[in-house]
């Protein structure tokens, strides 16, 4: 049997190349029946382990904000409008750009 996890399929106990081991998890009945119904049953797995693997993701960037505020202090809402800033002028520039090939940015001839 093989799992879909979107366009990668994997061999059966394998999720992103790595060996798995069956676990049992309560979770809310309609959140779980919504999200077979949208990967399908041999998608659910692969599906689950990316969830909680970007919560890990979070919880680490989580730790690393909680050590650099030790290390330096908190960010100051000066700073937070420059980076707020410099976000909006990145969105804009990429927005001028448009999307290239596949769904690539391109730069646009001068």
């Amino acid at each position: 049997m093989t799992h879909v996890a979107g366009p990668t399929a994997l061999p059966a106990g394998m999720v992103s190349g790595m060996a798995t081991k069956k676990y049992t998890v309560t979770l809310p009945e309609e959140l779980a029946e919504e999200i077979r119904h949208q990967v399908g049953a041999g998608g659910f797995s692969a599906y689950v382990t990316r969830a909680i693997e970007r919560q890990r993701e979070l919880d680490r960037l989580g730790e690393l904000v909680t050590w650099l505020e030790a290390e330096h202090g908190p960010v100051t809402d000066e700073e937070l409008a420059s980076a707020e800033a410099e976000r909006r002028e990145f969105e804009r520039h990429f927005a001028e750009q448009g999307p290239g090939p596949a769904g690539e940015r391109h730069r646009k001839a001068s």
